[in-house]
């Protein structure tokens, strides 16, 4: 793929270099520890990759999809701290994209700059208890009060909320069946009527808190509406979309990663008096793996080119999605298997790569959801 790029492109997944080893520091310890990793933010946000997409104006870098994509799949291959890399994620296409496509000036002006260096942590409310994907289905209501809206409810699953200071929240403003009965909201964090729950253990990605919301007649100003009463639904497809690009070609790099360490491993480890990648059995496996990486990339890349052309890509997104989370689990369980006992053990970073993997099959709807929206497009 290097050679798709330009040396701009490549200078800007480049500059990660410096930091990739400090990024790393710790990660197993605070995997286990479920601990976020405020000093990585920081030094991740110092290279300015949280601003690639956004206006200059706001302190962005002013790039295209595609060239975002690239340095964040650079991303994903050189840091191992997973958590770290979707919290960065969720973060950019939370609170910024949703501004920078939706929001009024005032809402960029106030937020975006410290969405783009980091200063701010941006979250967004989605799911629910009782709806999960059917986001169509949520209960939270937003009621109009004079020069105000009035939320009630709760939010499942909030990935950055322990540590967010706004979250981009979608409502019910409307009984109307469909999508115009959603709005989305810039809601700070200390906003009255606002609580956050506690932490929640997970299976992977632990260094990316997520927690529950509760909305108990939180006052939010109606010019923290982003884009137009009864358009959330517009600005959550174009959050997801984004989402699905972004957060899983930070995947692929995970992928590549993968097969660099397993190939090394395959060569250099010995087993009945010869390395373990003469073995076909091992040998086929990195196969299927690098064939995975390749496979997604091009689904991602692809789909990226199409959606910033204009095309209909409702179908390659989830394609793009499925192909990807999918190729991940299986890459990450492939790797367990080649490093055998060490790939077990925590202390080597093998293990979380699974756990982590297993996540992607369920975020920015579950495999089985996919495989539904592709099943109705083709006319089933």
């Amino acid at each position: 793929m290097m050679a798709d790029f330009t040396k701009d492109q490549q200078a800007l997944r480049d500059g990660l270099a410096p930091v990739l080893e400090k990024l790393d520091e710790g990660h197993v310890e605070r995997d286990a520890a479920a601990e976020f990793p405020r000093e990585a933010w920081r030094r991740l946000a110092g290279t300015g990759i949280l601003g690639l997409p956004f206006d200059e104006r706001y302190g962005g870098l002013g790039q295209s999809l595609t060239t975002t994509m690239y340095v964040l799949e650079g991303l994903g291959e050189g840091c191992r701290d997973a958590g770290l890399n979707f919290s960065a994620c969720t973060h950019m296409v939370a609170a910024g994209v949703p501004l920078q496509r939706f929001g009024s000036d005032a809402l960029k002006e106030r937020h975006l700059p410290g969405i783009c260096t980091g200063e701010l942590i941006g979250a967004h409310a989605i799911s629910e208890p009782d709806s999960g994907s059917d986001a169509l289905a949520m209960r939270t209501r937003a009621v109009r009060d004079g020069d105000a809206y009035v939320l009630n409810g709760s939010k499942a699953f909030v990935s950055n909320g322990p540590v967010a200071d706004v979250f981009t929240v979608y409502a019910r403003t409307s009984d109307r069946p469909g999508p115009l009965s959603i709005t989305a909201f810039l809601v700070d964090r200390d906003t009255p009527g606002l609580t956050l729950g506690r932490p929640l253990a997970k299976m992977g990605l632990r260094t990316s808190p997520l927690c529950e919301l509760y909305f108990d007649d939180c006052r939010v100003p109606a010019d923290r509406v982003v884009g137009r009463p009864g358009g959330g639904f517009l600005v959550l497809d174009h959050v997801m979309r984004w989402e699905i690009l972004c957060s899983f070609v930070i995947n692929a790099g995970e992928m590549q990663r993968r097969v660099d360490a397993c190939v090394r491993y395959a060569q250099t480890r010995s087993q009945f008096g010869q390395p373990i990648g003469s073995y076909q059995a091992v040998s086929h496996k990195i196969v299927d793996m690098a064939t995975g990486v390749e496979t997604s990339r091009r689904w991602l890349y692809e789909t990226a080119r199409r959606m910033t052309a204009g095309d209909n890509v409702t179908r390659d997104i989830a394609m793009a999605k499925l192909v990807t989370s999918e190729a991940n689990v299986a890459s990450a369980l492939a790797a367990v298997q080649i490093f055998g006992g060490n790939g077990y053990m925590a202390e080597f970073g093998i293990e979380s790569q699974l756990r982590n993997a297993v996540a992607g099959t369920i975020y920015s709807g579950t495999s089985e959801t996919q495989r539904n929206r592709i099943a109705a497009l083709l006319g089933l």
